[in-house]
């Protein structure tokens, strides 16, 4: 469920700063591409979700 919860909210996000920036710089938007790039940052993050410790580090 995380997976989804993850993809959903990154793809909402990607999709409106791509809108939001598109329309500031007077470009057109593109849907497809804010797509494949909100796919690739729901994959970065939980990669890096995977590799960052959970466990507090021990004081020596």
């Amino acid at each position: 469920m995380r997976y989804f919860w993850t993809f959903f909210w990154s793809f909402l996000l990607v999709e409106m700063l791509a809108y939001v920036v598109s329309s500031m710089s007077g470009a057109t938007f593109d849907y497809a591409a804010a797509a494949v790039v909100s796919l690739v940052v729901s994959i970065l993050i939980i990669v890096l979700a995977a590799v960052v410790p959970n466990q507090p580090v021990e004081k020596h």
